[in-house]
């Protein structure tokens, strides 16, 4: 083999092997548990701008309405929309719960109220440009990333149900049907 060609092979091997390992370590952050909020502890309260032009507080919520928060990776990507639009397409059965639902990512409002609308989202998504709620909720990775997780926070402002990754949304609605939680 030519010094040329072998030099050529083995900036390739370590870029191969540099991007499974980093592959890899994003795989297990993402899907780690290790730090979810554990059931029966405070939700911890956030203000945020929706992608309606309102401003939503989670302690408002309290004592009114169970909240189903869903992190997401990204607008108009096929899973997130898939995932949000199963939301959608279960809006009346969430209602007859007494649920409220928000969509969180880092985008802005303009790219949440655009990805709303194409996909006529009944409920709003939450602006978090600067990842502090998903912070808040141990649903940061890195590089600015999201990871998929999906709560339940009950009226009375307690971490009722928490999954990473995409439960469907049967799952989700069967969480809330069973809660016991004060009317």
């Amino acid at each position: 083999m030519r010094k040329g060609a072998r030099i050529a092979f083995g900036i390739s091997a370590i870029t191969l092997t540099s991007v499974i390992l980093l592959g890899g370590y994003l795989w297990v952050n993402v899907s780690s548990s290790a730090d979810l909020i554990p059931l029966g502890r405070a939700a911890p309260d956030f203000t945020a701008n929706t992608s309606d032009n309102k401003q939503m507080r989670l302690s408002d919520m309290r004592g009114k309405k169970r909240v189903v928060l869903v992190f997401y990776p990204g607008d108009n990507t096929p899973v997130c929309t898939a995932q949000l639009c199963s939301f959608r397409d279960h809006w009346e059965a969430l209602q007859s719960e007494n649920t409220v639902v928000f969509g969180v990512n880092p985008a802005n409002s303009e790219a949440h109220h655009a990805f709303a609308e194409k996909n006529r989202l009944p409920f709003p998504l939450l602006v978090d440009v600067k990842g502090e709620i998903a912070r808040q909720y141990g649903c940061n990775a890195p590089f600015g990333l999201v990871k998929r997780t999906v709560y339940i926070v009950d009226r009375e402002g307690r971490v009722a149900w928490a999954q990473r990754g995409n439960p469907a949304t049967d799952e989700v609605l069967k969480a809330l049907h069973t809660l016991k939680d004060a009317p």
